[in-house]
């Protein structure tokens, strides 16, 4: 019995259970998956950087492989103040992203000086029976320091029975400053599959990465 496997076996439990001296840094780095609070797994698919960009584009990776699609918004830099992040969604692989949608919004705010507070329904933002693009945050802005995070899920896209669920929270530092808390939920109104996905802000371009990830349900 070689060194790596005594070494493995003395952090091995009777039970089967690897103590925390069997695992290091460097012996999980190429795991990509693992499992989720809710039972099922999270599995990172790609990742997109903008730089300077007018839109991301996942064009690939929504099909039946997976149940829920999770994008992942991770410092998302408008170029222009007071513009929004928004999305759409295409059953055509990306040729039009024209969806119709009916959504919900609200949203909290707060200042860095504590001069406004607010927490309100944004009729504004949301959409009923729409193609538009939809709002996912709040007057971004162009501040260095400013940007955009938060997640989209996006549920079972590939099936052609149910239309297709969508919940997002985002913050956002705005140039205010203070913070925007959006809350955006509704369904893209089409039994066809959904198979790509659009960001873009409201005006001008954004930097920034967004990452999709796949869950399954067990």
């Amino acid at each position: 019995m070689g060194s790596i496997t005594r070494g493995l076996s003395n952090n091995i439990t009777t039970g089967g259970v690897i103590l925390p001296a069997g695992i290091t840094n460097s012996s999980v780095s190429a795991v990509t998956s693992f499992a989720n609070a809710s039972g099922g797994t999270l599995t990172l698919l790609s990742t997109q950087t903008a730089s300077n960009s007018a839109t991301i584009s996942f064009t690939t990776g929504l099909d039946s492989t997976y149940d829920l699609y999770e994008f992942h918004f991770i410092n998302v830099h408008a170029r222009t103040n007071t513009a929004d992040l928004q999305f759409n969604l295409s059953t055509d692989a990306g040729s039009n992203y024209n969806v119709t949608k009916t959504t919900t919004v609200f949203r909290a705010n707060h200042q860095e000086d504590d001069s406004g507070t607010n927490l309100e329904y944004r009729t504004d933002f949301d959409l009923a029976q729409s193609t538009s693009f939809q709002y996912l945050s709040g007057y971004s802005s162009s501040d260095a320091d400013s940007g955009i995070s938060g997640t989209l899920q996006l549920f079972n896209p590939s099936s052609t029975t149910y239309v297709k669920h969508f919940i997002a929270n985002t913050n956002t530092a705005t140039g205010d400053p203070g913070s925007y808390n959006n809350y955006v939920a509704g369904y893209g109104n089409t039994t066809s599959a959904i198979n790509a996905i659009r960001f873009q802000m409201s005006s001008g371009n954004l930097d920034g990465d967004i990452k999709l990830y796949g869950v399954k349900k067990s």
